[in-house]
């Protein structure tokens, strides 16, 4: 896991689920072709293609030859941006026609309409905390900077899947946690209390009701307050996005780092 960076632009089109609309009937058909990328893709741009955050655009109504252009630069990383760049590229170029076709087929919004953010994230974590952490965990790295304290855990099921150099099976969970920076007697930095969690779990089902260009086989991505409470507010599609090359490595930016960690003498 990173630390997410909120990016604004054509964030809808990294959350779509590889239907393809029809060309000739884009608009009439959202029931069957289109059905599963406009669920997708109104997790950021809203349902109808207006976006109900200011820093995130509306998609309905922009012209086709502006949209197609934007996909196309993200997927030659001619425009950088770790998340469009990362599903861009999955994308075939008839894609790419056929999508910025179907959203500049939808009703643009008024100047003055303002969508309402959903009650709930249309990708939502299913991740609990993990009871009795730390217990049956280990950590595998510590970061400094900012004034905070990282650590990085990994449990059991992940720590043998890493030791034995085998992808990350269903049932891991790398955990991590960010305290407060304070100074230890000898003036270094050391972890202070608690700032909040966050956390990946791979549980076998959860990517079915993924979308394809998202899913991360069966890993799910949640935030968790210093209490342990999860933040239900949290969208997953840009974790999901920004995981997703990461392939082979389960997914885990720290992969490497934790097999290293679990395999050197004396680990």
């Amino acid at each position: 896991m990173r630390r997410l960076r909120v990016t604004s632009g054509l964030v809808v089109l990294a959350l779509l689920s590889g239907a393809r609309p029809s060309p000739t009937r884009a608009a009439d058909e959202p029931a069957n072709a289109v059905s599963g990328a406009a669920r997708a893709c109104g997790a950021c741009h809203g349902a109808d293609g207006v976006s109900p955050s200011p820093a995130t655009p509306n998609l309905a109504g922009q012209k086709a030859a502006y949209l197609a252009a934007q996909l196309a630069a993200f997927k030659s990383k001619d425009r950088k941006n770790d998340l469009m760049n990362a599903i861009a590229g999955q994308l075939s170029d008839d894609d790419i026609k056929a999508l910025a076709r179907y959203w500049s087929s939808l009703p643009a919004a008024a100047a003055s309409a303002v969508a309402q953010a959903p009650a709930r994230p249309a990708i939502a974590s299913r991740m609990t905390f993990p009871a009795g952490f730390p217990q049956g965990f280990t950590a595998y790295q510590t970061l400094e900077g900012d004034g905070f304290v990282t650590k990085r855990y990994a449990n059991a099921v992940a720590v043998r899947a890493a030791r034995a150099g085998k992808p990350l099976p269903d049932g891991s969970v790398i955990l991590q946690v960010t305290y407060d920076a304070t100074r230890n007697a000898a003036g270094a930095l050391a972890p202070g209390a608690v700032k909040s969690y966050a956390g990946m779990e791979s549980h076998a089902g959860w990517g079915a009701s993924v979308p394809a260009l998202l899913r991360n086989e069966d890993w799910d991505f949640a935030q968790f307050n210093a209490d342990k409470s999860r933040r239900d507010n949290l969208n997953e599609a840009p974790c999901l996005a920004c995981h997703k090359p990461a392939v082979a490595d389960s997914y885990v930016f720290s992969s490497k780092v934790l097999r290293e960690a679990v395999t050197k003498p004396g680990a």
